[in-house]
């Protein structure tokens, strides 16, 4: 049997019962961004482990040096060493780790047990994004897009003021095992693509209760990426949009509704018999988004909400 990449220092495990969660880190991340998450999960009884995606953590060459396949692999290796502890798995992750997620679930049928996506990134469509955003696709596969650098801006992916300010000090720190790097490198956004490409076709086959998170104000990612997404899987949906936060979900304003949603996933999992009866919901009074050649269905007596504020 083949030994398993020795887990980063940076990952974060907190031990509990059966039932594990993998989250997942965005795109130049770290596994901070899920810390919170990770806290709660722990602290309903359940098991946390916030995985390093390879080349992560370290300096822009040694992402430079990864593919999205050796993202894929960190999180499969994160994967069975939390099925050695839980016998059941939920996996998460927040903008291109939620992406991962989904690909994980595409090659593990059988064996993820339900997906928490926060604020999915399979376009750079936010707010905040450059008018020429349409051009990106086309640039990171030339050689000026191999030498150019996204660099983050305001606001950051975080609406809070006081929260944003702790997340540009610890960027500006030098240690981006702290809140990432200041810029990503354009052959890493040529990689997402390239995942995106890869998962956009799986969406039909995975059919596990699969909770997305997103906020309508998202600056970086439009929330056309959870409806695209929620429209096209084949199972379960649960759609939670924020009205009070911006990309950065499991960090911002409205984190604690992005954590309860998640609670609920969790106990729906467990109860497996639950999801059957659940065909599609969609919070916050968002119509059901129009999927090409099959019906999507709202289970009856869903309570839509118009507009929920911070917890």
């Amino acid at each position: 049997m083949q030994s398993l990449p020795a887990p980063s220092e940076h990952d974060i495990l907190y031990e509990g019962g059966s039932t594990g969660v993998l989250l997942i880190h965005g795109l130049g991340g770290t596994p901070i961004e899920l810390k919170r998450v990770a806290r709660a999960v722990h602290a309903a009884g359940h098991t946390a482990l916030c995985c390093t995606l390879a080349g992560h953590c370290g300096s822009e060459s040694d992402l430079l040096a990864t593919r999205w396949q050796d993202w894929s692999a960190s999180v499969d290796a994160a994967y069975q060493r939390l099925s050695q502890r839980c016998d059941r798995i939920v996996v998460g992750g927040l903008s291109l780790g939620a992406v991962l997620a989904l690909h994980l679930a595409a090659e593990r049928p059988r064996q993820v047990h339900g997906l928490a996506l926060y604020a999915p990134t399979l376009w750079y469509d936010g707010w905040s994004i450059p008018w020429y955003r349409f051009l990106l696709r086309l640039a990171v596969y030339t050689p000026f897009g191999a030498r150019y650098r996204f660099m983050e801006r305001e606001p950051y992916g975080i609406r809070d003021e006081r929260i944003r300010a702790h997340l540009v000090a610890a960027m500006n720190s030098g240690d981006s095992s702290a809140a990432g790097l200041a810029g990503t490198p354009g052959p890493a956004v040529r990689e997402l693509l390239r995942l995106v490409a890869k998962v956009v076709p799986e969406l039909p086959g995975i059919s596990v209760p699969t909770l997305l998170v997103h906020a309508r104000n998202d600056d970086v990612s439009s929330l056309r990426n959870s409806t695209y997404i929620a429209s096209r899987l084949g199972g379960a949906v649960d759609l939670t949009v924020l009205e009070d936060s911006y990309h950065i979900v499991t960090l911002d304003r409205q984190r604690n509704i992005a954590i309860a949603r998640t609670l609920d996933l969790l106990e729906r999992v467990r109860a497996p018999q639950g999801a059957d009866v659940m065909q599609r919901q969609y919070r916050q009074g968002m119509p059901a988004p129009k999927p090409a050649g099959r019906l999507v269905r709202l289970r009856a007596g869903v309570h839509r909400i118009a507009s929920q504020s911070r917890l």
